[in-house]
């Protein structure tokens, strides 16, 4: 078995026709901080981390990149002889970002660009307040769920944790908690960007908070079954989703064989109930290149 090459989830950048409105979203609702701003672009992280969140002014919705962590020099470069043995266009030796250290961006499946890389700069202590304690994963809508889940898996060597019927979607780990990235069919597009809390209070504190704004959440507080994590949900003015979860499950083992769900059993999405929002998966943003017709 091939280890994974990413050590950890890094930040994701969004580009946004209401970047202010994200952005107060963002510290009023979630509680990040915003660390850096620099020409339009503007670094959020809910801790000690430069950046974890990006958003960067445009005339367009879309996801702009995901970084990911490399699990160490070696894994690194390996990570980038393994993409472009894959096929994948490598768009630039280096990260995006500037301070991100050794790195390399390259556009994924879906037209998704990603950067891999090793360094994080570290900025002031945050604040004390609200807000999660890190970001912890992405949910992506894969209009290719196949070819995402064999390069993701074939060739960063990320884990399949849980299976949704005949490969409706996939829960996959990069380290030992349960999901990083979670992939379902639809259509090309990232659905959600998740937080860690600490405990099932900030969720409610969350839900008051939107509530003290006249804004809703969508779905939640719901117990999962696949990642047992408790979450709740609320939309974001570009498009997409924000979650806020706590209590995800982690696994310590390897060579755990995946959880099977069969599609008609519910507890895979609510153990707690049979309620979903029919309006849940119409959310989602698609990457700037497909945004853009590129």
């Amino acid at each position: 078995m091939n280890r994974c090459l990413i050590g950890q989830m890094g930040h994701v950048a969004l580009r946004s026709s209401d970047a202010q409105a994200s952005i107060d979203v963002a510290t009023r609702m979630l509680g990040l901080r915003v660390t850096g701003e620099d020409a339009g672009t503007t670094f959020l992280s809910a801790n000690r981390n430069h950046h974890e969140l990006i958003y960067i002014e445009d005339d367009r919705n879309g996801v702009d990149r995901f970084g990911l962590v490399a699990a160490d020099e070696d894994a690194l470069d390996e990570a980038r002889h393994r993409v472009a043995q894959a096929g994948f266009p490598i768009v630039a030796d280096e990260p995006i970002e500037a301070g991100l250290g050794r790195g390399f961006t390259f556009v994924g499946p879906d037209g998704f660009v990603f950067e891999i890389y090793l360094d994080m700069p570290q900025s002031v202590e945050p604040a004390l307040g609200f807000g999660p304690d890190r970001y912890g994963h992405i949910n992506l809508h894969a209009a290719d769920i196949v070819g995402m889940r064999d390069f993701l898996v074939g060739v960063l060597g990320f884990m399949v944790s849980d299976v949704i019927g005949d490969g409706e979607l996939y829960f996959l780990r990069c380290n030992a908690e349960h999901h990083g990235i979670a992939l379902g069919k639809g259509r090309g597009v990232m659905h959600h960007h998740a937080w860690q809390a600490q405990s099932i209070v900030e969720l409610g504190k969350l839900n008051d908070r939107l509530d003290a704004a006249r804004r809703r959440a969508l779905w939640g507080p719901v117990r999962h079954g696949a990642g047992h994590n408790i979450a709740t949900y609320f939309a974001e003015p570009g498009g997409s989703v924000v979650e806020l979860y706590t209590d995800m499950e982690h696994i310590y083992d390897p060579h755990r064989p995946a959880n099977t769900w069969p599609t008609e059993d519910g507890r895979w999405y609510n153990r707690w109930g049979v309620y979903i929002p029919a309006e849940f998966r119409d959310y989602g943003i698609p990457p700037i290149t497909v945004a853009r017709g590129l």
